[in-house]
């Protein structure tokens, strides 16, 4: 089966414009904020990485007639049952059948201001020189993988800049699978506009920037 991902909608067109929410509350009812504190607070677990939960979010079959939160809770479920730490019969019924699953850890009420402020550093020690600096000119992977990944769709096969250099980091392709940190050099890169959707109606002097990994880019 081929890996299908929604991660990409912001760069397809048919979809209309993006009407800014008036409301100051970025919740519209009591439940999304509950949802919020389930994600965050599993994963604060250490039971799957932020990559594994954005997967999870980006393959749902249904993903395009869900809402923002619904959206993060059927992910969150999705996560659940695959890891183990409940049945599909459990959340069907609202409540449990087998005694819970240690946690590799626990986010106390006390301690979510803290965690929250922390949040989680991505930036690794690097074990070898950066390929890249700024300034050279690159070109994008352009196959398609059967596996989560943070390069758009709309990228793929382009020609950029480098921009910055952000150091190393986690790298999310590999981290979202469950194959480790896989630590990578990232790159900001500057595309122009009219590179990345050639043949379409775009303002002279447009460009747009993505953060790249060097496991993206070759010389251009």
């Amino acid at each position: 089966m081929s890996y299908v991902s929604h991660a990409d909608l912001g760069g397809l067109s048919g979809f209309g414009a993006v009407i800014p929410d008036a409301r100051d509350d970025p919740f519209h009812a009591d439940w999304e904020r509950q949802v919020l504190a389930l994600v965050l607070a599993m994963g604060a677990t250490g039971s799957w990485s932020l990559d594994a939960s954005r997967a999870a979010r980006e393959t749902l079959p249904g993903y395009r007639e869900l809402d923002y939160y619904s959206i993060w809770l059927a992910a969150l479920e999705k996560l659940l049952v695959a890891h183990g730490l409940v049945s599909p019969a459990e959340l069907a019924a609202g409540s449990s059948e087998a005694p819970p699953k240690a946690l590799p850890r626990t986010l106390r009420a006390a301690d979510v201001a803290r965690v929250l402020a922390e949040g989680t550093p991505r930036e690794r020690i690097a074990s070898e020189a950066a390929r890249f600096a700024v300034g050279d000119r690159v070109r994008t992977r352009h196959e398609s993988l059967g596996h989560h990944t943070r390069l758009p769709g709309y990228a793929c096969g382009k020609q950029g800049v480098i921009a910055r250099v952000h150091g190393v980091h986690v790298f999310a392709d590999a981290s979202a699978r469950g194959k480790g940190e896989a630590p990578d050099w990232l790159y900001n890169v500057v595309f122009e506009a009219r590179e990345l959707w050639e043949g379409t109606e775009v303002h002279s002097g447009t460009s747009v920037a993505i953060d790249a990994w060097q496991s993206y880019l070759e010389p251009a």
